[in-house]
């Protein structure tokens, strides 16, 4: 009997021997694949980083963080388009044409003159304006406020202020006088009947009421007499101007900003050049 078991055990370790190498082989592979299907999902997910660089320069530059190489391009392609603008606009600016300066003679152009307003004062039945009650006034004005100032201002500093304080007189008279224009050309559009749109706006109003056209005329004489009134102030500023100073008032003309030069021109443009987007 011990003879009989110690040949079926002999017979047995071969195939156990062969079943476990089985067992561990085929464990063995499929724990491989496994690995290297997550392996590939992670090189998917988090893609590998830039190293840095290896041989002689190794340890010496630090490794770019990612997203830098793309931050980097972006941002330069930004940047030529604003080199590009201020290139532009140092050019525009150096051609761009100075503003008309606002003259006494160019408000007495727009405003009404005297003959103008007398005939809106009978037309309307409006109160005239005291042109030269206006002009004496405002010139008086101006030469006490001078004298209030004493020593506190010395010449060059009184100048100064009232030259700015003639040329708020000339703008106010300015505005009235655009402002007049374009009341007059409104009242002129409603009266006539070609350049009237509606057609009705000149038909009589409601029994004790005034038509649009009518009310139209009379704010366009009103606003006449106000510019007319604003042009006195304005000329009595400027007398007192020159009999405090001594000198005939100008607008203020601010200075020419020098033009850039040919030089600095093209090296604006040279440096755009290295900023042209790929």
């Amino acid at each position: 009997m011990r003879a009989v078991w110690a040949g079926r055990r002999s017979l047995q370790a071969p195939l156990r021997q062969r079943r476990s190498a089985c067992g561990s082989a085929g464990t063995v592979s499929l724990r491989s694949r496994t690995t290297a299907v997550l392996r590939a999902f992670r090189s998917r997910l988090y893609p590998a980083e830039e190293t840095a660089p290896e041989g002689a320069d190794a340890g010496t530059t630090p490794a770019e963080p990612p997203g830098q190489r793309e931050w980097i391009d972006i941002m330069t392609r930004k940047t030529a388009p604003t080199i590009a603008k201020t290139a532009t606009k140092i050019t525009a600016s150096a051609s761009r044409p100075d503003r008309q300066s606002i003259t006494f003679e160019l408000v007495a152009r727009l405003a009404p003159h005297q003959g103008l307003t007398d005939n809106l004062v009978r037309t309307f039945g409006l109160e005239p304006v005291d042109y030269d009650g206006i002009r004496d006034a405002t010139k008086e004005h101006i030469a006490s406020a001078a004298q209030a100032f004493g020593t506190a201002l010395n010449e060059k500093a009184l100048q100064i202020h009232l030259q700015r304080i003639t040329g708020a007189f000339v703008s106010s008279a300015f505005g009235a006088a655009q402002f007049y224009g374009t009341k007059k050309s409104a009242a002129l559009e409603l009266t006539s009947k070609l350049l009237n749109d509606d057609r009705d706006e000149d038909r009589e109003g409601p029994a004790g009421f005034e038509s649009k056209a009518e009310r139209a005329r009379l704010f366009a004489a009103e606003m006449a007499l106000q510019s007319f009134a604003l042009l006195a102030a304005a000329e009595g500023a400027i007398i007192a101007y020159a009999d405090i100073t001594g000198d005939d008032w100008k607008p203020y003309e601010a200075p020419v900003a020098a033009a850039a030069s040919v030089a600095r021109k093209s090296a604006a443009v040279e440096m755009a050049a290295f900023q042209m987007p790929a």
